[in-house]
């Protein structure tokens, strides 16, 4: 999936020649497309100035962007120490189950992305799960249904 060049051109024009804008052009293509694709480093390279190897190495240092295609939803499990010991692999199970894919990788239709982490720095609400940003405390398997079923509809307002 190629994004538009309009679409590249108007994310990476108001920061033409700006390098210390790098991280936020990188950010708001990532918001865009849900990943950073290839052409698009390099036309973050070319329009900022700034080195194509510099570019990969600030997309690859920061957990938050994606080098590969994510989906339109995030799903992330943590399965953290707490989140473990109350159940966060069973949790884990349930998302791979509902979704049919593994975690770290996105369904077939680019609808959700599945990740597992290792602490989510919320241990008090273990186990947990976070989909779309919103904090699902007390998780279980029982719950991802309904779980997913609120991100869809979220997703349509």
């Amino acid at each position: 999936m190629r994004p538009p060049t309009s679409e590249l051109e108007a994310l990476t024009a108001k920061y033409r020649g700006r390098r210390q804008a790098l991280i936020q052009v990188l950010q708001d293509i990532q918001d865009r497309f849900h990943w950073l694709p290839p052409e698009a480093l390099e036309r973050v390279a070319a329009d900022l100035g700034v080195p194509l190897v510099q570019v990969y190495g600030v997309a690859t240092f920061y957990r938050s962007f994606s080098l590969r295609p994510q989906g339109r939803h995030t799903c992330v499990v943590c399965l953290g120490t707490a989140c473990h010991v109350r159940g966060g692999q069973a949790v884990l199970e349930g998302f791979e189950r509902r979704l049919g894919v593994g975690a770290g990788q996105t369904t077939p239709d680019g609808a959700y992305t599945l990740e597992r982490v290792n602490c989510l720095g919320a241990c008090a609400l273990a186990p947990l799960a976070v989909v779309d940003g919103r904090y699902h405390a007390r998780m279980t398997e029982a719950k991802v249904g309904a779980v997913l079923a609120e991100a869809e509809e979220a997703g349509k307002a």
